[in-house]
């Protein structure tokens, strides 16, 4: 049978993590086809169908997907999934969001945020916040799973030439509706998609240090902004600046973490990064254990010279 992932995008272009999917679906040795469900996506289904790897595209255009309603795609999901082996998708936020429904109404469990495959029927993914790793064997007809995309490559995204087909939405499930939402707009790169990340923790201490402090350097090296959920919670930047288990994985080629502690929740989301910088006063802290440079002293000097020695 064939493998099916849904593509994670907005309505405009794939997501860098569908690439990354599509290369663990083709791990499984089956011809892979890629759904995008959404509003006015044809510019996406044409850039699936470039994809190397990918057999063929199934295209939902309908209003109803247009914010990606978790009840809605599931019912989609769902009604497709039935033709395939395996689905696959993103373990993003929109990924998490429904496709343990879709499971369900399929009456099969997910496998969760898997970062490799053994065999069609064998994955391998982390447990207790990253200190484990489980190797889980399903029997279930259909296996949802969504994939950690930062564990693997992304596909080429030019030389493909697959088909496009279009298919009927599964309709509006009448459960739940769109209202409203407030998106915070940034000119930094996407944080999950970032070449560099720096990372503010709670030893910021204030929104305003945030802004004297991390942006700056960050501006330098062009990176995105992250921080510990300690400092989300204290108010000092949005939610979706949060890296860790809760918040966003990420794997950049440089991850600088300043006034981070290292608790085992962060360490989570950053460190498969390929280069960790920390800078903390305390010489003890956790984040030193996984950092490849560590600086002991005090941010508020050595973040402001680290940036002046930038240029």
């Amino acid at each position: 049978m064939s493998t099916l992932v849904i593509a994670d995008h907005d309505h405009q272009s794939l997501k860098p993590a569908t690439l990354q999917v599509v290369t663990a679906a083709l791990k499984l040795g089956q011809p892979v086809t890629v759904l995008v469900a959404g509003h006015q996506c044809s510019g996406v289904a044409e850039a699936a169908a470039k994809v190397v790897g990918v057999a063929e595209v199934l295209r939902v255009d309908d209003a109803v997907y247009e914010h990606f309603l978790a009840e809605n795609l599931a019912a989609l999901v769902a009604k497709v999934a039935s033709s395939y082996g395996h689905v696959l998708a993103a373990a993003t936020t929109n990924g998490r969001n429904f496709m343990p429904r879709a499971a369900a109404l399929c009456g099969v469990a997910q496998i969760s945020d898997i970062i490799g495959i053994e065999s069609s029927d064998t994955f391998v993914r982390p447990i207790y916040a990253g200190n484990a790793i489980a190797t889980v064997q399903s029997k279930d007809k259909i296996k949802f799973i969504t994939v950690r995309a930062t564990a693997f490559d992304a596909a080429a995204s030019a030389g493909g030439n697959a088909m496009i087909r279009t298919v009927e939405g599964a309709g509006e499930s009448g459960l739940s509706k769109f209202v409203s939402a407030e998106l915070s707009k940034s000119e930094r790169p996407e944080l999950t998609a970032a070449r560099i990340v720096v990372s503010g923790g709670r030893a910021l201490a204030s929104a305003e240090n945030f802004k004297t402090v991390i942006e700056p350097l960050a501006d330098k090296l062009k990176a995105a902004i992250g921080a510990s959920r300690a400092a989300v919670d204290a108010g000092y930047v949005p939610n979706d600046y949060q890296v860790g288990q809760t918040g966003k994985v990420v794997a950049p080629e440089l991850y600088v973490a300043i006034g981070i502690s290292g608790a085992i929740q962060h360490l989570a989301g950053m460190k498969d990064s390929k280069v960790i910088v920390a800078i903390n006063k305390d010489p003890e802290a956790p984040i030193f254990q996984v950092a490849d440079y560590g600086l002991v002293g005090d941010l508020f000097e050595m973040v402001p010279e680290l940036t002046k020695a930038l240029g």
